[in-house]
């Protein structure tokens, strides 16, 4: 009973022990943490620490979601000529870093932040930021609060929450009441980590399935002439300002028009499907994908010439026009590059993050991590080393500012633009060495005008850029089903307008000497009969003799089918005429009136019709 006794003192003394260990060390934590152990008085004072702590978090949290997972970004990277994009996309004046661009000098890069520097950073912003805390307030009611040195802060970024520990010295004192406390802890609610997440699904499978670049080129082909064919005998003609316009409205709106499958939004059609993209996950989160068209954009198009796009009809060609027939087929590949801001948000939290879009000849470019060469700027246009000056006028010698280009060989490079400064349009600039060199002038309005010239010394050059008229074109004595190809060719061979009328009633003319041709298209309806007929060719002997050069006759039939003629040429002329820029000033119209020949009947009247538009003249009013 003794020994029984003895145990049960041990095993009290024990509890009591451990029950003063718990005490001690409760007491410390509730000392530093638990506002229960605060004393009333001192208990806003410290309540107002924490919630400046919060607050402190959470504009920490909302800068990183601002700015695309960072508060001190990386270092900026301008863009260049060749390719717009610096290392930021400005948004709103704010600069966003991408996570993914090229760079001016054509290098891929990548910027997407880890979970870990996020945190690190938003450590960072507490430390400095959580001693702005005001106490004015409660000095004034004589509360004394000293607040030491912040010694560590350490925050862990969680899908719907944020862990937040500060080390800092606070000792609050009122009357004869002294509190302090070292350590503090929060739980912020914040949706940063869950937001972060979701945006490395959207990046990642933007990198793995190109989606973005996909849209881009649905739409490029919608919007934009890339390839096709047309039965037409008039030119297609587009200006690349006019078709960059078109293609930076569409992708406006198909970019915004992007969504991922979840419950955020409901579709209105069900073709509107076309623009749901799955990440793996059912996305509550609001989410979208916004491209602005005062953003930088990259858009080279070729072939390309003078700030237009063109695509000449095969069969107005000498010999090829008597039948009537033409077709005008065309293909240009596009390098296409754009940025593309993805937004996460729910109620007054964001999270956004750019990336740019780009399609390298018509295709969607490849994703790669790390670093990697683009060919974007020619090897000529990197040592510009010759400086000169280009002055831009028009015919009346005033200033015209017009775009620069210098051409050597195949190579073109951008120089820069002329600008009007004490009445003269000028720039001065280095340009590539070349001894046969083109200096390409474009000003909106103008013809394209360019000019040989060496740029191994420096040197000065003048261009004279002739404005271009609009005019109403009209062709008078034609019946109800005819149609008229004018053709318009400049003396000197480098401009050649040709329209299709009645389909096309306006024409831009500049000054100059022309010669104009006309040829008028009737319906008719006669066969042309086939035929077969036999072609002999000297080709080499079979055997040893071919080596030595021998020869031997040989023939094969070739066979026309019989075609049917449904319109042939049944009128027209031609004429050279200077077109003076007095003329063009005063005219809202110019009327040609062609001779007429009668519709053909049979073969030799088409071949009698087609040689007369030779000896035949034209007459050509301005009214």
């Amino acid at each position: 009973m003794r020994g029984l006794h003895k145990k049960s003192q041990v095993t009290i003394f024990i509890i009591i022990a451990i029950v003063i260990i718990v005490g001690l060390i409760a007491y410390f934590v509730l000392r530093g943490n638990n506002s229960s152990s605060i004393p009333r008085d001192i208990e806003p004072v410290y309540s107002y620490y924490l919630n400046c702590m919060d607050n402190t978090a959470k504009e920490g949290a909302l800068i990183l979601g601002q700015t695309g997972g960072y508060i001190e970004n990386p270092n900026f990277s301008p863009g260049s000529e060749y390719m717009p994009f610096s290392s930021q996309l400005n948004f709103l004046g704010m600069g966003i870093p991408y996570w993914y661009y090229i760079s001016g000098n054509g290098v891929i890069k990548e910027q997407v932040p880890t979970k870990e520097r996020m945190q690190v950073q938003l450590n960072d912003y507490i430390k400095k930021n959580i001693n702005s805390c005001n106490f004015d307030r409660f000095i004034q009611q004589g509360f004394v609060v000293n607040l030491g040195d912040v010694k560590e802060v350490d925050s862990i970024v969680n899908d719907n929450s944020i862990g937040v520990n500060v080390k800092q010295d606070i000792e609050i004192v009122f009357g004869n009441t002294t509190w302090t406390a070292k350590t503090h802890t929060r739980d912020v609610n914040s949706n940063l980590g869950k937001f972060y997440n979701l945006a490395l699904k959207i990046y990642n499978h933007e990198k793995q399935s190109s989606f973005l670049e996909n849209y881009g080129i649905d739409a490029l082909r919608l919007y934009a002439p890339v390839d096709g064919t047309e039965i037409s005998c008039s030119p297609k003609i587009w200006s690349v300002d006019e078709v960059r316009e078109n293609l930076m409205n569409a992708l406006e709106a198909n970019t915004g028009a992007i969504k991922l499958k979840g419950t955020y939004y409901k579709l209105s059609k069900e073709e509107n499907k076309y623009f749901v993209q799955d990440v793996g996950e059912k996305v509550s989160a609001n989410v979208n994908f916004l491209y602005s068209r005062v953003w930088p954009t990259k858009m080279e198009i070729s072939p390309s010439d003078s700030g237009f796009l063109k695509a000449d009809p095969v069969g107005m060609q000498e010999g090829m026009g008597m039948l009537g027939f033409c077709y005008t087929t065309y293909h240009f590949v596009y390098d296409l590059g754009y940025p593309v801001l993805v937004q996460l948000y729910y109620n007054d939290e964001i999270f956004q993050f750019p990336m740019v879009v780009f399609i390298h000849q018509n295709q969607p470019r490849n994703y790669t991590s790390g670093q990697g060469l683009i060919d974007v700027v020619p090897e000529l246009c990197k040592y510009k080393l010759t400086n000169m000056t280009v002055y831009t006028f028009n015919s009346n010698l005033n200033p015209v500012e017009a775009n620069i280009n210098f051409k050597c060989f195949d190579t073109s490079c951008g120089i820069g633009k002329t600008l009007i400064k004490s009445g003269e349009a000028s720039l001065t600039a280095p340009f590539p060495q070349c001894s046969n060199g083109f200096i390409i002038a474009t000003a909106q309005g103008y013809t394209a005008k360019k000019q040989i010239v060496s740029s191994i010394n420096p040197g000065v050059v003048q261009i004279i850029l002739d404005k271009k008229y609009k005019l109403a074109l009209s062709v008078e004595g034609l019946s109800s089903d005819d149609r008229a190809i004018i053709n318009f060719m400049k003396e000197n061979g480098t401009d050649s307008i040709s329209v299709s009328y009645p389909d096309q009633k306006q024409i831009e003319l500049t000054e100059g000497q022309y010669e104009i041709k006309a040829y008028i298209y009737s319906n008719t309806n006669f066969n042309l009969k086939g035929s077969t007929t036999q072609k002999c060719v000297d080709a080499p002997s079979s055997g040893i003799s071919g080596i030595f050069g021998a020869t031997e006759r040989k023939c094969f039939d070739m066979t026309v089918p019989d075609q049917v003629i449904s319109s042939a040429v049944s009128g027209g002329g031609k004429e050279k005429y200077y077109i003076a820029e007095s003329e063009l000033q005063g005219a809202k119209s110019i009327i040609i009136s062609p001779e007429k020949f009668g519709r053909p009947a049979k073969i030799e009247d088409l071949q009698i019709n087609y040689n007369k538009i030779e000896t035949s003249g034209l007459n050509i009013k301005f009214e």
